[in-house]
Formats: C-alpha cells, sequence, structure tokens
C-alpha cells in the first residue's frame, strides 16, 4: 500500500440482512483497503454496531467526502454513520481532586503515545497535583470557589463548562475527581464522560469502598470504568479490572492493590473511548475490539 494513513467508519443501525455486504461494497468500491472490521448484532435490542478501519484511498477522498457519497446507504439501511479520521487525537479535560495515580498514569501512557489524547486541561477543585500536571506539561487550573457549598458547585460546573466550550472538548475524565456533577451537566455530557470507581459496580458505592470491601471479608476486588450519568455510579460500564485478594490484605493493602486495578480500567476505557470502539446500547455499551 503506497498510503498508510487509515480512516474509521462507525456504523449504528437496526439489525437487519445486508448491512455488512453494503458497508464493505461500499468501501470496496472507493477502493478502500479494510485493516480491521468488527460487528456486533444485539439480537435482544435489535441494533447492529460495526466499526471498520482501512487505509485512507489513493484519491484522497476526506472523511466528509466520503460521508457524503455513502447517504444513500445511509439512508436506506436507517444507519447513524460517522468517516473518522483517527490521528487526531481526542481533546480531553481532566478533572481531578488530590488522588494522583489516575492522572498520572494517564498522562505518562499520553506520553508515550499509547493513549491518542491531547489535554486541554487538567482542572482540580484543590492545587494539590498542579506540580504532577506541570512535570507532564499540561495545562492546571484550580476551579473557583464560591462563598457556600452550593455557590461552589455552580461556580465550578460554570467553569467546566467554559473550559469545554473554549477549548471544543470531546472527553472529559474524572480521574478520580471526587465530587457528584449535577444532573444538569451529565445529561451535557451524555457518552463523552468517564469516571472510574474504585470498586465492581453496583457493590460499595459511595464513600470509603475498600473498608466497606474489608469489612464484608471480599476474596476480589476491581475498579470499574464507565460513563457518568445523574444515577450516582451507575453509567453503562465501559471496562473493568479485578485483583483476587483473602483474609490477610487489610484496609491499606487494599487499597494499594486497587489502585492499580483503577489504572488499568480507566486507561483501557479512555483508550477504547478514543479510538471510537465504545458505543451506548441503552444502559450498556458495545465495545467492538
Amino acid at each position: 500500500m503506497k498510503n498508510t494513513a487509515r480512516y474509521l467508519l462507525r456504523i449504528t443501525c437496526p439489525g437487519r440482512t445486508g448491512l455488512v455486504a453494503a458497508i464493505t461494497g461500499f468501501l470496496a468500491d472507493q477502493e478502500c483497503f479494510i485493516t480491521e472490521l468488527s460487528q456486533f448484532d444485539d439480537i435482544q435490542t435489535g441494533r447492529f454496531f460495526c466499526r471498520a478501519e482501512f487505509f485512507k484511498p489513493d484519491s484522497g477522498l476526506s472523511p466528509n467526502q466520503l460521508s457524503e457519497m455513502f447517504s444513500e446507504i445511509g439512508a436506506r439501511f436507517e444507519m447513524s454513520w460517522k468517516f473518522i479520521d483517527p490521528s487526531i487525537p481526542h481533546r480531553t479535560l481532566m478533572l481531578v481532586s488530590k488522588f494522583d495515580h489516575c492522572l498520572n498514569d494517564l498522562l505518562y501512557r499520553k506520553q508515550t503515545g499509547e493513549l491518542n489524547i491531547a489535554v486541554t486541561t487538567v482542572a482540580s477543585n484543590h492545587p494539590d497535583l498542579e506540580p504532577l500536571a506541570r512535570f507532564h506539561q499540561a495545562p492546571f487550573e484550580v476551579l473557583p470557589a464560591g462563598q457556600s457549598k452550593l455557590a461552589t458547585k455552580a461556580a465550578q460546573e460554570d467553569r467546566i463548562r467554559d473550559l469545554i466550550d473554549a477549548h471544543d472538548v470531546e472527553l472529559v475524565v474524572l480521574a478520580r475527581y471526587m465530587q457528584v456533577l449535577s444532573d444538569e451537566l451529565c445529561q451535557e455530557l451524555a457518552g463523552r464522560c468517564i469516571n472510574i470507581h474504585h470498586s465492581f459496580l453496583p457493590s460499595f458505592k459511595g464513600a470509603r469502598p475498600y473498608h466497606q470491601a474489608f469489612e464484608r471479608g471480599v476474596k476480589a476486588i476491581g475498579a470499574t470504568a464507565h460513563y457518568v450519568t445523574a444515577d450516582l455510579d451507575e453509567g453503562p460500564i465501559i471496562d473493568q479490572e479485578v485483583a483476587r485478594v483473602d483474609h490477610t490484605f487489610g484496609p491499606d493493602q487494599l487499597l494499594a492493590t486497587g489502585r492499580n486495578m483503577e489504572n488499568y480500567a480507566l486507561s483501557r476505557a479512555v483508550k477504547a473511548h478514543s479510538e471510537h470502539r465504545v458505543f451506548l446500547n441503552g444502559h450498556k455499551t458495545v465495545v467492538l475490539k
């Protein structure tokens, strides 16, 4: 192949026969060499999900031009579709509080090229992690405070909205941001805000989950990365990680093990989202590998 640049095609639509043939036939007609094709038919919901990765055609057609040419097929099959240039990084806002492990892990993976994201801002309700952000050359900002908890929440969420608009943010990551977002902001960020929760949802929700786990004598602990919704810690799950533990693990050992689980689950979720592999499917997700 003369051109190694690649494009993506994402599709969701009602399931029916002929979908794959129509998709691959169109790409073949445009002389697009397919390098990866993943699909899933959800028999229960009747929905079809597809992600195709292919070499950029020698004709030099742009994603927008391909989309226009695909519109007849898309309309015929009632598709929602998007052609994407995956080399363009996701513009990402990271929200943090005082815990540093998830932020450090994501910024390191971004620096090494594992995550195709552009961190527009690291914003926090505390100043503690500014040195870490600066070390990774990420802009850092302390969110404003008001005269009351209610005023502070409103001011901080207004500033979050400003940062999203000013930097054309596509993805918001709550990298241990220990604040509950308002229902309104959750709705505004539907499908583009990822949170990490330090347990297997819905077990051990809320504060001090590792202490809750210790009191229950769990034999495995985990972490869950999910999209944020107005239902606290109950959004569509993207990724989970688990580790075996036993009766010798105290709360501190559980916490240390849990930090690694959080890093793994969150980084995989951010990677999958930034590679356009995650599709919302009602209260669940489809993650096409």
